[in-house]
């Protein structure tokens, strides 16, 4: 079993910069992606970054040159940045990761809300 706790969320005027992180614990031989969804109310939830554990990143087109995903294998983290953010950019954000043969796990979410 794996446990993911988020942190960073918050409130946060139009224009600012929040910095979410994902911790990973438990019992798994390797974090293989870790990824960022988000979901607004009455909206679908979207990928808003991933980081495979080959390399590269992917960002979904809103977020794309704002948000920056980021990995420290070490810590069994993956954190989000995020800059000039908009009012369209709240949401609650939940961190998703795959470990060994492809067991996925997700979050509990953190409230992202930005004010205009």
């Amino acid at each position: 079993q794996v446990q993911l706790v988020e942190s960073g969320g918050g409130l946060v005027q139009a224009g600012g910069s929040l910095r979410l992180s994902c911790v990973a614990s438990g019992t798994f031989f390797r974090i293989n992606a870790m990824n960022w969804y988000r979901q607004a109310l009455g909206k679908q939830r979207e990928l808003v970054a991933g980081s495979p554990s080959g390399g590269g990143r992917t960002y979904g087109e809103p977020v794309k040159g704002r948000f920056t995903i980021s990995r420290d294998n070490a810590k069994n983290t993956v954190y989000l940045q995020m800059n000039t953010l908009t009012p369209e950019d709240t949401a609650v954000y939940y961190c998703n990761v795959y470990v060994d043969y492809g067991k996925e796990y997700w979050g509990q979410g953190t409230q992202v809300t930005v004010s205009s």
